[in-house]
């Protein structure tokens, strides 16, 4: 079972990450932060990853730091269960979700080269106390500690909960499809080149 654990502290946020691969959907989030709680544990749920995160940070400025940090930490928690050489992994994964108005595009390969390709139009910019260009930069955050090409693109929506909300699952979901081990790969490197 791919699991692992990490602790991260800094002057602005002190994080506990807990994430195993292969869940069953299991989640405790506690970030302060509300809005970004629900869309963990969306991300959680829906991935089918067991995931622990609790966050203390600098609220009293805003939640970037604490957003962001997360996301670095989450990134690192997938790097660290995939390991070093990724044997075996499909790879890549990809996942269309609705919710409700919302249609929202994800589509992963671990890569090694993170990076995200962000096309989703955000009709307002906060929801409750959430900024909502927040959620691109946990995903950026996300992307470059995990070493993802992650592509996030909303195809319809109206309604800024739903079109986040969609987003989260689909990442998830496509994460989840990328990072199962494929018997036909064996414990082969997915890459022609012989490495990630």
């Amino acid at each position: 079972m791919r699991k692992t654990a990490i602790e991260r502290s800094t002057s602005e946020t002190a994080i506990t990450l807990e994430l195993t691969l292969e869940g069953s959907g299991q989640t405790t989030v506690e970030t302060g932060v509300p809005f970004f709680d629900h869309m963990l544990n969306a991300f959680g749920r829906h991935g089918l990853f067991d995931l622990r995160v609790t966050a203390k940070g600098d609220l009293d400025v805003d939640a970037h730091h604490t957003v962001e940090d997360v996301g670095i930490v989450l990134g690192q928690a997938i790097a660290q269960c995939l390991g070093e050489k990724k044997a075996g992994i499909t790879r890549f994964g990809e996942a269309l979700i609705p919710m409700d108005e919302a249609l929202v595009l994800a589509v992963v390969d671990i890569s090694g080269r993170g990076q995200l390709h962000w096309d989703v139009s955000l009709p307002i910019e906060i929801i409750g106390t959430f900024d909502t260009s927040l959620f691109k930069e946990f995903l950026i955050a996300l992307a470059s500690n995990a070493g993802l090409t992650l592509h996030v693109r909303s195809l319809a929506g109206e309604n800024a909960h739903h079109i986040i909300e969609a987003a989260a699952k689909a990442v998830a979901r496509a994460l989840s499809i990328a990072v199962a081990l494929d018997p036909r790969v064996g414990e082969r490197i997915p890459s022609t080149k012989g490495t990630i």
